[in-house]
């Protein structure tokens, strides 16, 4: 895996796969970290060091990460972490 600097350019290639490729976390991490309801139609619009902005229903949700990110590699790792979390959490529901 690459850690390429988390450029904007980047940032717009993570949105892009999260949202192809992993829709269902994007509306788990919009339901979980950002209190949302139902979040059937999340989309992952912007990535940077400190947060994640994801649409909901028009709504733009902003979500902190705990640290800010370095590269995209730690971008990969810290989504992965924050599903991984979810998951935890909803098995002990």
């Amino acid at each position: 895996m690459s850690s390429e600097p988390l450029t904007p350019q980047i940032a717009d290639r993570i949105c892009k796969h999260m949202n192809n490729d992993h829709p269902e976390a994007v509306s788990a991490y919009a339901i979980h970290y950002g209190g949302i309801r139902n979040a059937y139609k999340a989309k992952m619009v912007k990535i940077k060091s400190d947060s994640m902005d994801i649409e909901v229903d028009g709504e733009i949700i902003q979500i902190a990460f705990d640290h800010n990110l370095r590269n995209s590699e730690d971008a990969h790792k810290t989504l992965v972490a924050m599903l991984k979390c979810i998951d935890k959490d909803s098995a002990m529901d």
